[in-house]
C-alpha cells in the first residue's frame, strides 16, 4: 500500500491541524506519517511500508542540538560555553521537547498500537518527544534547515527566558541537594522503580527520597535522566510548597 498517495490515510483531521499549528504543509506526507507512527502501530500494521518512526528520531535529536545550540549562541553571547550547554540541555530535555509536541498537536496526530492506546500512549512525555524528534527528522527532509529553524526559533523563544528565570537550566539534582542539605540536613536518595517499552525504547521511572519520604516521581529514557526528572518533579512541587521545618 502506497500511503503516500492514500487520501484516506493523509486526510486525518488531527494531522492537518498539526501542520497548521507548525506552520509547515509536507511535499511528502509519508515522512509525515512515518515520523508519528509509534513502534507499536508499525507492529501491528506490518503490512505497511512505511515503519516506525525511530531513524526518523535519530535524525531529528541531531538535527535539534544543532538548531538549539545554534539559537542559543546567538541569543546568549554573554553565556560562556557551561552556561550555554546547560540552557541547551535544558531546552531539549525530554519534558520539553514533550511539551512543544503538545503544543503542535502531536498527541492526537500519532499512530498508536492497541496495547499503547490503552495504556494512555499518547500523553505518556517518552512518546511524544520521540515523535517530536521524528517530526523535526522529517521536517529536514521534506523543507531543510529553514524551516526547522523556523519552527524552534518560534518554540524555545519563550520557554528559553522561563528557564533561565525559574534556573531550571540549572541540574535538578545538585540544585535539591543543596535546597535539603541546607534546610533539612537530609541528602536525597534516588530509586529506580520501574521501566517500561520495549528494550529499545526503555523508559524507566525513578522516585526521589527525602529520608523515608517519597517526594517526586519522573521517567527518563535512562536511569540518570529518570532521576533528573524526579528531581525536577521534587523542586516544583515539594520544595516550593513546603515550609523549612519539614522533619
Amino acid at each position: 500500500m502506497n500511503i503516500q498517495h492514500d487520501s484516506a490515510q493523509t486526510s486525518h483531521p488531527a494531522w492537518k491541524t498539526l501542520q497548521v499549528n507548525i506552520g509547515y504543509h509536507f511535499n511528502d506526507l509519508s515522512l509525515l506519517l512515518r515520523a508519528l507512527t509509534h513502534t507499536s502501530y508499525a507492529n501491528e500494521h506490518v503490512e505497511e511500508v512505511l515503519g516506525d518512526n525511530q531513524r526518523l528520531e535519530f535524525l531529528g535529536d541531531a538535527v535539534l542540538d544543532f538548531v538549539v545550540g545554534a539559537w542559543v549562541y546567538h541569543h546568549y553571547p554573554e553565556f560562556d560555553e557551561g552556561h550555554m550547554t546547560r540552557l541547551r540541555a535544558a531546552l531539549v530535555c525530554t519534558e520539553m521537547l514533550a511539551r512543544f509536541a503538545r503544543q503542535v498537536g502531536i498527541g492526537p496526530a500519532l499512530r498508536l498500537g492497541h496495547g499503547e492506546e490503552e495504556a494512555s500512549g499518547r500523553e505518556r512525555d517518552a512518546n511524544l518527544c520521540d515523535a517530536f524528534e521524528a517530526l523535526i527528522g522529517a521536517l529536514y527532509l521534506d523543507g531543510g534547515l529553514e524551516v526547522v529553524k523556523r519552527l524552534i526559533g518560534s518554540l524555545i523563544t519563550p520557554v528559553a527566558r522561563e528557564i533561565l528565570e525559574t534556573e531550571k537550566d540549572i541540574d535538578p539534582k545538585s540544585r535539591l541537594q543543596e535546597w535539603s542539605q541546607a534546610q533539612l540536613g537530609i541528602t536525597p536518595r534516588y530509586r529506580i522503580v520501574g521501566e517500561k517499552g520495549p528494550d529499545h525504547a526503555k523508559v524507566f521511572i525513578a522516585e526521589a527520597l527525602l529520608g523515608e519520604q517519597v517526594v517526586g516521581q519522573g521517567e527518563g529514557r535512562s536511569k540518570q535522566a529518570a532521576e533528573r526528572a524526579a528531581a525536577q518533579a521534587t523542586w516544583d512541587s515539594f520544595v516550593q510548597h513546603s515550609s523549612t521545618t519539614y522533619l
